[in-house]
């Protein structure tokens, strides 16, 4: 407490009962992709000759514009193609930040531990992507990376066999590995049908490509127009000049049912027209849209209620963080992304005597009980947060 010795008005800084929390960024992509030692890369600036050296392999880059890209890893060319597109169709879809590792050869896709392995400590990617691989194997190293890290979604390229029309065949069955078995199953992962075709400045053809560098950008845009609660869907890809295969309402059908989210097109313009996870009906999590924002949820009171560690552990503090956690919520339900016609409809908040009966305050444990309804669907999800105290 200071000295007041002279009359007057005083002005003290104080500590805020309840800290905002400011919602995680979600449109950050990782793409990992074949770009050969020997690409052909761009002069360097200022001379006539000596050129730019291709980024290391296996060390993920951040670029936040196309030409960053090329001066990492070359222009458009035969030899980096795949992932050249992904990142162009990720940029010109409205993407603004990714990271990048560049594997030398396509073999080095078969497996792909090591490269995941890189981008686990780069807390702001969202959602991951490796264009072009569409192997059971390859493509459940993805979903399995996504699922152990919680914070993050696998965007999966279906078969680019246009004619295949059954979802076993569209997930992967078709590649002979392990009986024939197609991809598993998981809500921590959407596959998109069919490939797309898009101009190559390279060769000036029409060229096939996959789909999922231009859906994350997709995803980018949207998160930054309406929000991660809207799903990705009923929105144009852009750069796209014509599809695969066209696909009828009627083929759709059971596609949709098995969590395949397809491309249409609709009076010229190419449209993602579906947002399910990977396994639909089976699924609880059953859109794609669902999953991201509970992700950025977790993510968000996760980040913005450190402060409660090493706090006492008193109704003081239980009060504090309702109060943060409340906030923040509210907050989501005026942006449309929860649903109910008031915030208790919407959202509750429990941290009380009753969720830290003694013997978890004598762990050092807060527990808080968090219930949200997403807006589509509009269902409660129950997820407890532990903060661990001091002592």
């Amino acid at each position: 407490m200071p000295n007041y010795l002279a009359p007057g008005v005083y002005v003290e800084e104080v500590e805020p009962l309840a800290r905002p929390i400011a919602g995680v960024g979600t449109s950050t992509a990782g793409f990992i992709g074949v770009v050969p030692n020997n690409v052909d890369m761009p002069l360097k600036a200022g001379s006539e000759t000596e050129k730019q050296k291709v980024a290391p392999a296996n060390e993920p880059q951040l670029l936040t514009s196309w030409e960053q890209f090329k001066n990492n890893f070359g222009d458009f060319q035969a030899s980096n193609s795949t992932l050249a597109h992904a990142v162009y169709g990720f940029f010109n879809n409205g993407g603004t930040r990714c990271w990048v590792i560049r594997v030398a050869a396509s073999s080095n896709l078969t497996n792909l531990a090591d490269a995941l392995e890189k981008f686990k400590p780069i807390d702001e990617i969202a959602m991951v992507a490796v264009p072009g691989v569409t192997s059971k194997t390859q493509q459940e190293a993805i979903i399995d990376h996504c699922t152990d890290m919680k914070d993050r979604v696998a965007i999966l390229d279906g078969t680019a066999n246009p004619s295949a029309l059954t979802p076993d065949a569209i997930k992967g069955a078709t590649s002979g590995e392990n009986g024939a078995q197609p991809t598993k199953d998981s809500d921590y992962a959407a596959l998109y049908f069919p490939w797309i075709n898009v101009s190559d400045p390279a060769s000036g053809n029409i060229i096939s490509q996959p789909p999922s560098g231009h859906i994350a950008g997709v995803y980018a845009r949207v998160d930054g127009e309406r929000g991660v609660f809207k799903a990705p869907a009923n929105e144009v890809i852009r750069g796209v000049v014509s599809l695969g295969r066209q696909l009828s309402r009627a083929d759709q059908g059971q596609l949709n049912q098995a969590g395949i989210n397809v491309i249409r097109a609709f009076n010229g313009n190419m449209r993602i027209w579906g947002a399910r996870t990977l396994g639909g009906d089976n699924n609880d999590i059953r859109y794609i849209s669902t999953r991201r924002y509970l992700n950025f949820l977790r993510e968000s009171i996760d980040a913005g209620t450190q402060f409660v560690v090493f706090e006492p552990n008193n109704p003081g503090l239980w009060q504090r963080i309702k109060r943060s956690v409340g906030d923040f919520l509210l907050n989501q339900w005026r942006d449309g992304a929860l649903f109910g016609e008031t915030p208790a409809q919407a959202f509750f908040v429990k941290c009380d005597a009753e969720t830290n009966p003694p013997e978890v305050r004598e762990l050092g444990q807060v527990v808080t009980e968090i219930g949200v309804a997403i807006v589509k669907p509009a269902e409660f999800v129950i997820f407890r947060i532990q903060q661990t105290t001091g002592g």
